[in-house]
């Protein structure tokens, strides 16, 4: 049987309740788990806060941590806990005087029994709505063994269910990893997880690891701590997002790009551009991005490599004015430090861009910086099929650039994701009467007809121009060319 999301108690959290499904379960025991430092204490005290705007009684018991710690660490978000009731729980002197200390009995013993009456004091005196208990490893460490620690906290959650009280239990993972015992008791745990990787700051994501009668969003999700507190970046599912649209030819600002195209690509679809460094990929795909917004549309570009002003310069230089496009709110511009950003935060940046900017066009340049963000081949090859289809299914046009490594010869892509693309267009460098020369070539497309011809083709001051097909060459798109007849009319000798 399903819980009933009407009545649920909402995190406050920025993605975790679309996580959850809607928040806990009210009157219930929700454990959360993780290292120190993954956050637990703020995504708590949020919880707290969320209930406390609310009208509710909420109640912060800290067997870790003074109240002044608790108070200092929530000034750093701008917060002062005005709703929060703390109740710190700091062992008793007659525990801490030696010459007190029960020589008879275990001391474990009074200090067990005695922090439970306390808790239970604590909570008769507030009767509060929502209570975050921090933290489990205290209380396992009194217990002593597994048995007398699953006591208590069956204990504490009948005590606790009894009163409709909403629960959450912090354990940091510091006393015994492998006991289970809590996930048993507790009617939901979430997992909060920190990587370390080689370069870069240090990753955090999150795992609902059960949750009972409810279907939750399952896998791991990427989350943040920033000044104002926890953000999880839901992992994005393409299957929840589909709208109805039309499959109309897009076009760029070049006809004769378009021609080489058969026409242009369908709306909706993912465009991947492949090529050595300096072969124009990014201006390749800019033409597109200037004909959506002369036709008074919107796109954004995540630029992963290059600098953002020395693209606007570069731009400039072929006759397009990106700033004027920012300025008009026309164009998203992001520059992207892959080494700062997680692979979910990404993906949270371009549904941002889509459903609450409109933008119909999208620039990824490049893959290659993206991966950097990526711990392996395999989570690319499966965040990009799950991003591409969520594009593709909003109406979004979606190009995306790949640099191949070397210049000529057998070159090599860092990924291949040329079969997620519906259109591969390639660009190759050729020697030529003693020049180094551009080709131009479209090796896929899945609908509609285009080119099978090698042409060459220069970006300049007046766009994109292309050249009449390479008939004389041979070895092109290995990189090698060589003639095998006439030297064909090239760029040069076209008026």
């Amino acid at each position: 049987m399903t819980e009933d999301r009407q009545d649920a108690a909402l995190t406050g959290v920025r993605g975790l309740d679309d996580v959850l499904a809607g928040g806990f379960a009210r009157g219930r025991l929700f454990l959360l788990e993780g290292s120190p430092g993954t956050g637990k204490t703020t995504l708590a005290t949020q919880f707290l806060m969320t209930g406390a705007a609310a009208g509710e009684r909420c109640l912060y018991i800290t067997l870790s941590e003074t109240e002044a710690e608790m108070r200092n660490s929530a000034a750093s978000h701008g917060w002062d806990l005005g709703g929060v009731t703390v109740f710190e729980l700091v062992p008793p002197d007659s525990l801490l005087d030696e010459e007190q200390q029960q020589s008879l009995l275990y001391s474990s013993d009074l200090e067990l029994g005695e922090t439970t009456q306390r808790i239970f004091q604590a909570f008769e005196e507030l009767k509060p709505d929502r209570i975050v208990l921090d933290s489990l490893s205290e209380i396992r460490l009194l217990a002593q063994s597994s048995l007398r620690y699953r006591r208590q906290i069956l204990a504490l959650k009948h005590f606790f269910a009894h009163r409709g009280t909403t629960v959450l239990m912090l354990d940091d993972l510091t006393a015994d990893v492998a006991d289970k015992t809590v996930h048993s008791v507790a009617h939901a745990v979430i997992r909060l997880e920190e990587l370390s990787p080689g370069y870069g700051p240090d990753r955090r994501r999150m795992r609902v690891v059960k949750y009972r009668g409810r279907r939750f969003r399952g896998g791991f999700h990427d989350f943040v701590i920033e000044t104002g507190g926890v953000r999880v970046f839901p992992r994005l599912v393409s299957a929840e997002h589909r709208i109805h649209m039309s499959r109309d030819i897009v076009k760029s600002d070049s006809r004769e790009l378009d021609a080489l195209l058969g026409g242009g690509v369908e709306r909706g679809s993912s465009v991947l551009i492949l090529g050595p460094a300096g072969t124009g990929k990014s201006l390749l795909g800019l033409s597109f991005v200037s004909a959506a917004i002369q036709r008074d549309e919107k796109a954004a570009m995540f630029i992963f490599d290059e600098e953002i002003g020395l693209l606007f310069s570069r731009a400039l230089g072929l006759g397009i004015d990106m700033r004027a496009m920012v300025d008009s709110g026309n164009l998203i511009v992001e520059q992207v430090d892959a080494a700062e950003l997680s692979p979910g935060e990404f993906s949270e940046r371009v549904r941002q861009c889509v459903e609450h900017h409109g933008v119909r066009t999208i620039i990824i340049d490049s893959l290659n910086g993206y991966q950097a963000s990526m711990p392996e081949e395999n989570a690319l090859i499966l965040h990009m099929h799950e991003l591409l289809q969520y594009l593709n299914r909003q109406g979004v046009t979606t190009f995306l650039t790949v640099a191949q490594h070397g210049l000529v010869g057998d070159m090599k892509s860092p990924v291949d994701v040329t079969y997620l693309a519906d259109t591969v267009v390639l660009l190759r460098y050729f020697e030529a009467s003693g020049r180094v020369r551009r080709a131009i070539s479209i090796i896929k497309k899945r609908t509609g007809m285009h080119e099978d011809t090698i042409r060459e083709f220069r970006i300049g001051r007046y766009g994109i121009r292309l050249g009449p097909p390479l008939v004389g060459f041979q070895g092109v798109l290995r990189g090698v060319p060589t003639f095998v007849g006439d030297i064909p009319a090239l760029l040069e000798d076209i008026p």
